[in-house]
């Protein structure tokens, strides 16, 4: 039996919320939303999470306005893009109810990745580099690196040594 039929699902549906609270707010959510969509999917054909229809999104793109397919997991709704066998299948529920709230949850987000990262059973991809990240910002130098005459003991400069040119 896998480790992750073990996770209950009000965690699932907790660790996703967690997830999508934070991606809203993410300078770079590409992999929160990544993670949140692989997640819905395996609930979905593990019959433990249920399409409901489909919205309008709050958020065109390119100022065309599409649709999100909602998905109930436990007691929390999720939207996800739909796929064109949703459009043909499901209802479409119209304008998203902007007085629904999900219920709270309280779970830092490193605790929901682990969750999910369990559930999907997903791996952080291996770095190739001997050096890390951090070794590589040891040695750089920036190019307009302008030295700090606090402490020298030659400040100011008694005279200035200009060599004089010559004129014609």
């Amino acid at each position: 039996m896998n480790q992750k039929t073990h996770i209950p699902l009000n965690e699932l549906a907790r660790a996703l919320f967690t997830i999508n609270r934070h991606a809203k707010t993410a300078p770079e959510p590409k992999h929160l939303y990544y993670i949140k969509k692989e997640s819905i999917n395996l609930l979905l054909k593990e019959k433990r999470a249920e399409k409901i229809g489909l919205h309008f999104s709050n958020h065109p793109k390119f100022s065309n306005q599409h649709s999100t397919l909602l998905v109930k997991v436990g007691d929390y709704f999720f939207h996800i893009p739909p796929t064109k066998e949703d459009f043909k299948e499901l209802k479409h529920l119209g304008e998203l109810d902007k007085h629904y709230r999900n219920p709270p949850a309280r779970m830092s987000l490193s605790q929901a990745k682990k969750i999910i990262y369990r559930h999907i059973d997903w791996k952080p991809p291996k770095q190739h580099s001997v050096m890390g990240k951090n070794a590589r910002s040891k040695n750089y130098k920036s190019a307009c690196f302008t030295p700090s005459s606090l402490g020298r003991i030659d400040w100011p400069p008694s005279k200035t040594r200009r060599s004089s040119r010559t004129r014609f």
